[in-house]
């Protein structure tokens, strides 16, 4: 049961970054992407900052952690051709990216 509970806490989650994400992004862009594309790309940026080392890294005397948002955004393009999910403009999933950080700082804003 609790592993249960923590995927729904999960789903809950990233619907709630994505709506930050949706709301982030410039009014052309808000619905040019699909409900299943945000999923796939909080996937890929999970997965980049797991494989990356990002999350192992130590914070500098202000307590950040340094992450190069256009490596992000390279990841997600090479993984999306990979698996054949189509060809994205570096510009728009870099406002994604932006988005999703800003959304990670807002909930480290409130603690």
């Amino acid at each position: 049961m609790r592993q249960e509970d923590d995927f729904l806490q999960d789903d809950l989650d990233d619907e709630k970054t994505i709506e930050f994400i949706k709301s982030y992004l410039p009014q052309e862009l808000k619905d040019k992407f699909t409900d299943d594309e945000f999923y796939y790309f909080l996937d890929l940026i999970d997965e980049y900052y797991a494989q990356s080392g990002i999350l192992d890294a130590q914070p500098d005397d202000d307590g950040c952690i340094e992450i190069d948002l256009e490596k992000v955004v390279d990841y997600i393009i090479k993984e999306a051709r990979k698996d054949e999910m189509g060809e994205y403009d570096p510009e728009e999933l870099l406002f994604i990216v932006q988005g999703e950080m800003e959304y990670a700082d807002s909930l480290d804003d409130e603690n």
